[in-house]
């Protein structure tokens, strides 16, 4: 069974041609809102090829560092070739677990200065109390910052792939009933009051509008182009391509011409304990 890491890595080409429309704008957000200052640390976790990390990297400067984890050797490495082209010599991308890691030991005991995850909190396993580990690490008076779907963003997309796939693959097919495992966090405040929990203060939430035309190159590219991808693994080019054009055909049906990727972008102040 492929774990996300390989769902990534097969998803790596599509998910770098959405870079300039979806995550590039929001990680870009991020390290703007999170206030990342010359000189500091920063931790970007589920960091992908770097939409968040490497803005980061710029606004640290020289003097600081970027510890950019993923699962994902693909998208890594994406971020590796971007990182080598903007002459950014202070970003390390490393293959790892997000549940597993720790500071280097010059900065176990201060912690880092900035903590941030662009659309990943909800590829840890346990999300409340992954992340509120992941915060820990971040020194008191640190920065914490998250971006995620807002509620309502992604729905008629989702639904129309959805539909699609549980035609020829019974096994995907989705209830009607399935629960929203991001409602929780996908609404101002049930983002603050999330961060709040995971061990932060004067938590701020603030809304990015992001309506794209789902054209059929763009709409295939962005169900191709990250988790979904696992609907179209294991079965042959045949199923997929029947896949892709019953899902363009619903798009057509439902009248789906613009594809909301509306998300919040949620900052506050780690208040510690940091590691010790």
């Amino acid at each position: 069974m492929m774990n996300i890491g390989d769902v990534f890595d097969e998803a790596g080409t599509e998910f770098a041609r959405l870079t300039p429309t979806v995550w590039g704008p929001a990680g870009q957000a991020l390290t703007f809102q999170l206030a990342a200052a010359p000189g500091e640390s920063v931790l970007d976790v589920c960091c992908g090829g770097g939409a968040s990390a490497l803005p980061a990297a710029a606004a640290v400067g020289p003097d600081g560092r970027v510890h950019a984890i993923d699962l994902s050797d693909e998208l890594l490495e994406h971020g590796r070739v971007l990182a080598s082209e903007r002459g950014l010599q202070n970003i390390d991308f490393v293959q790892a677990d997000a549940t597993q890691w720790e500071a280097p030991s010059d900065l176990h005991t201060s912690g880092y200065d900035v903590l941030s995850c662009s659309y990943g909190v909800f590829f840890l396993p346990h999300m409340d109390s992954d992340f509120a580990r992941l915060v820990s690490l971040v020194r008191p008076g640190g920065r914490v910052g998250v971006t995620v779907w807002r509620r309502g963003a992604l729905i008629e997309f989702m639904d129309a792939f959805l539909a699609a796939v549980g035609e020829f693959r019974p096994e995907y097919a989705v209830p009607e009933d399935r629960p929203n495992i991001l409602a929780p966090l996908d609404t101002p405040e049930g983002l603050r009051s999330w961060l709040e929990a995971a061990g932060t203060i004067s938590p701020e939430v603030r809304e990015l509008s992001n309506l794209i035309p789902a054209t059929p190159e763009f709409a295939w590219d962005f169900a191709c182009g990250g988790r979904l991808r696992s609907a179209l693994l294991g079965v042959g080019p045949d199923v997929v391509e029947s896949i892709r054009l019953r899902f363009l055909d619903l798009l057509v049906e439902r009248e789906v011409h613009t594809i909301d990727a509306g998300t919040l972008i949620g900052t506050a102040v780690a208040v510690g304990p940091n590691p010790t």
